[in-house]
């Protein structure tokens, strides 16, 4: 087990978090006062999908890209959220305004089939319609993450086909990654790398993953993994800014000698990889100059899209 409790969601201690206020299908409450019930279809099945979001300078930052894939993966699973992309604009900004929210915030926004009639699985059991969470923290990623870096366990778990569940649904469902989760720790890794089907390097069980060589950024062809919208965005900045980048096949083998590694996601950006397997990535613990100048692209879109 590793000892030091790294993940890539480490943030700042804030004690803010203690009194923050929740949305509840329309009302927005105390935390301690947050609830939904025990029949619910996310607590009974992992029945729903969400979003994490960040807020800068009181703006949602890629908020479209954001509802995209939201709206998209809700109507793929017949899930009708009951309001629009404005309704929803509306909720996030009533519960940033009670909490005195406008930046380094971080936000869970849940949506789930709703509460159930029966405790069984079909979607005609739920009879409330759908149930509507939003969380919001004050949240700066640990800075920790930046200077020691994160460490990988390839693990058995894989992210499978997408006719079994695809890994583009951001879904309540998340025991996959869970278990690849533990199984990183138990190999004394703060994160898991996982493969794809074909044994091709994927994704880990929290973030998408980019490894550095010889100055060309490769990631996996995201056949398997989470249509990540940092994932996109580092994408379109390196072919924005001639940086050679490839989505494709690629092995541990390739992976272990990168000069460089990182992970993306919404909450921490770009995260360095110090380690896969054991063995140390690069001379820097990870964060070399492209990783570097990509954390600065990034900071660079975040604030240009969050203008007022």
């Amino acid at each position: 087990m590793n000892e030091t409790n790294q993940t890539t969601h480490d943030a700042e201690e804030d004690v803010r978090n203690r009194n923050i206020k929740i949305y509840v299908n329309g009302e927005i409450v105390p935390r301690e006062e947050a609830r939904i019930s025990v029949y619910d279809s996310g607590f009974m099945l992992g029945d729903g999908m969400w979003e994490g979001m960040r807020l800068y300078n009181g703006k949602w930052a890629f908020f479209d890209e954001h509802m995209d894939r939201l709206f998209d993966s809700c109507k793929a699973i017949s899930l009708d959220i009951g309001m629009d992309r404005d309704g929803i604009l509306d909720a996030l900004t009533k519960t940033a305004a009670a909490n005195g929210m406008t930046h380094d915030v971080h936000c869970r926004l849940m949506i789930t089939r709703g509460v159930k009639s029966k405790p069984f699985q079909h979607p005609n059991l739920s009879i409330s319609g759908p149930t509507i969470v939003i969380i919001m923290e004050h949240s700066k990623p640990a800075k920790h993450l930046q200077a020691k870096g994160i460490s990988l366990a390839t693990v058995p778990q894989v992210r499978g086909l997408p006719m079994s569940q695809d890994a583009k649904y951001n879904s309540h469902s998340k025991l996959n990654c869970v278990i690849a989760c533990l199984q990183a720790e138990q190999a004394g890794a703060d994160e898991g790398l996982m493969l794809d089907p074909h044994g091709f390097v994927n994704t880990t069980n929290a973030c998408n993953f980019f490894i550095v060589r010889k100055g060309e950024v490769w990631t996996s062809t995201g056949d398997y993994c989470m249509n990540g919208v940092t994932r996109q965005k580092v994408i379109d900045l390196c072919r924005a800014n001639d940086i050679p980048v490839f989505e494709k096949n690629y092995s541990l083998v390739e992976a272990y000698g990168a000069d460089e590694a990182f992970l993306t996601g919404t909450f921490g950006a770009q995260t360095p990889v110090s380690l896969i397997d054991g063995k140390k990535i690069g001379s820097n613990d990870g964060i070399g100059p492209i990783t570097a100048r990509l954390q600065d692209l990034y900071r660079d879109l975040v604030a240009q899209n969050t203008q007022s």
